[in-house]
């Protein structure tokens, strides 16, 4: 049996889930999501707690068992507490800033880039050097802060451009001259 899929998930007060037909729907004090589950997979709400279990014991569905687990705890805690990413920007002149419902990014490029902020999103920049994604869907919020990133990763050298704020880019020794 999946080590993750057969903990039960504690559902606090305040958050409704329901099961309809094959798409289970979680709401929350924050927002409302749901998922479609596959059709070898049950999830059963008992006493506050969510249990998932399988129909049979084929290796495709038991890797399904520990999956649909995990994403129903994420949209629990997703309408209840929420999720964040921080992102840092690293470089002389690097800087971001909010501009109506977009991104305005300026990362040594010669035009500013200009990322627009998904549905269902929240996007701050803190201080210019710091951008904070935010939102109730773990994927999307995971998903935005990595297209962020991926507009100028950090390089190894300088350690210039954007980086998640728990990351720790390791750095290279540049070339030392002659001798």
């Amino acid at each position: 049996m999946s080590r993750i899929g057969k903990m039960p998930v504690s559902i606090p007060q305040g958050v409704k889930v329901v099961m309809n037909g094959g798409v289970v729907s979680v709401e929350g004090p924050k927002g409302k999501l749901s998922q479609t589950i596959h059709p070898d997979v049950e999830i059963k709400i008992e006493n506050n707690t969510g249990i998932v279990t399988r129909k049979n014991d084929q290796k495709k569905t038991r890797a399904m068992h520990g999956l649909y687990r995990k994403l129903l705890d994420n949209m629990v805690t997703g309408v209840t507490k929420g999720y964040q990413k921080a992102l840092i920007i690293n470089g002389v002149g690097y800087r971001a800033e909010m501009k109506g419902k977009a991104l305005e990014l300026t990362l040594g490029f010669s035009t500013h880039v200009e990322y627009p902020v998904p549905e269902g999103i929240k996007i701050e920049c803190e201080t210019p050097a710091k951008i904070v994604v935010s939102g109730i869907n773990k994927e999307k919020v995971g998903q935005v802060a990595a297209e962020i990133r991926s507009i100028r990763p950090p390089e190894p050298y300088k350690g210039k451009g954007i980086k998640y704020e728990t990351e720790t880019v390791r750095r290279k020794v540049g070339k030392t001259g002659v001798k």
